[in-house]
C-alpha cells in the first residue's frame, strides 16, 4: 500500500500506509490524548505516562533517555515525540530503522498546542475527538485583565523559571497572571534566588506560582525561600499539558491561584 503523504509539525515527512494500529508515544501528554482518542492504539510509552489511570502497555524508559530497544520491541507502526521533550538524535536513529516518527512543535500558546493536537490526530489517525473542541472553546478568547504577576518556578536547585513564549506562561496569561519573566531572553531561566527575592520585595511580582511538576513543589519544599510572599500550588498536569486536561483546567487553576470569579 503506498504512504499517505504527511507531514509533522516541524514540516518532515510521516509516511503512513493507513491510520497506526501500534503506537509508541515518548511524551505524557500526547500518550493520555491518543490513548482517549484512539483507544487501543498505544503499544508503549514512557515510564512517566501515568495518565489515564490504569494504562496498561510496553514502557520504554523515559522521554530524553527512552530505551530505544524497548520502543522497537513492540514492533511500532508510528512514534510519537515532541520537539522540546525528545533528542532529536533519538528521533533519528528510529527514523534511520524506516520507523515512522512524528515530532510535534514545542507549543508556545493554548492556540498553538490545540492545532498541533489536531493535526496529528486528525492527520494520523483520522478521529477529531469532542474534548478538542471543548478545549478549544474553553481557552478561546482574549486574555482577561491582569490582576497579579507571578514568578513560576518549575526546578529548584538551581532555581529554573517559566521565561519568555511557554505554554505554561500562555495559560498563565490567559488566566490573567502575567509571568514576571516572560520578557526573559531564555525560555527558562536560571536566575540567583536573591534576585527573586528582590522582585518581590520591590513589588514587580507579587505572586510565586508552584507547580508539583516537573519539580514537586508543595506546601513543605519551596515556599520557604520566598518568606512572606504569597505562594499558589498548581497541578502541574493542568498547567503545562496539552490534550484532554485542558477541559475544565480554567477554573481549577484560578481555584488554585486564589483568584475570585470578579477578577475573570
Amino acid at each position: 500500500m503506498t504512504a499517505r503523504a504527511l507531514a509533522d509539525d516541524l514540516g518532515e515527512p510521516v509516511g503512513l500506509a493507513g491510520a497506526p494500529e501500534r503506537v509508541v508515544s515518548l511524551v505524557p501528554s500526547i500518550t493520555e490524548a491518543v490513548a482517549l482518542s484512539v483507544p487501543g492504539v498505544l503499544a508503549g510509552a514512557t515510564d512517566y505516562c501515568i495518565h489515564p489511570a490504569g494504562l496498561d502497555v510496553a514502557r520504554v524508559g523515559g522521554s530524553k533517555y527512552p530505551d530505544l530497544d524497548a520502543a522497537r520491541a513492540t514492533r511500532p507502526d508510528l512514534v510519537l515525540a515532541n520537539a522540546e521533550e525528545n533528542r532529536p538524535e533519538d528521533v533519528a536513529a528510529l527514523r534511520a530503522e524506516g520507523i515512522p516518527v512524528w515530532v510535534t512543535e514545542a507549543a508556545a500558546t493554548v492556540p498553538v498546542g490545540l492545532r498541533s493536537m489536531r493535526k496529528l490526530l486528525t492527520g494520523a489517525f483520522g478521529v477529531d475527538p469532542g474534548w478538542l473542541a471543548a478545549a478549544e472553546r474553553e481557552w478561546a478568547g482574549p486574555p482577561p485583565r491582569v490582576w497579579a504577576t507571578a514568578i513560576v518556578p518549575v526546578w529548584r536547585r538551581p532555581w529554573v523559571l517559566v521565561g519568555r513564549d511557554t505554554f505554561a506562561g500562555d495559560v498563565l496569561g490567559r488566566l490573567g497572571v502575567a509571568n514576571a519573566y516572560a520578557g526573559h531572553a531564555d525560555r527558562y531561566p536560571r536566575p540567583p534566588l536573591a534576585e527573586l527575592t528582590a522582585l518581590l520585595e520591590a513589588r514587580r511580582a507579587d505572586l510565586v506560582a508552584l507547580p508539583d511538576e516537573p519539580y514537586p513543589f508543595h506546601p513543605g519544599d519551596g515556599p520557604e525561600a520566598f518568606p512572606g510572599a504569597r505562594c499558589a500550588f498548581l497541578d502541574g498536569r493542568l498547567l503545562t499539558w496539552c490534550g484532554p486536561s485542558l477541559v475544565g483546567a480554567r477554573a481549577k487553576l484560578l481555584a488554585q491561584l486564589g483568584a475570585s470569579s470578579a477578577r475573570t
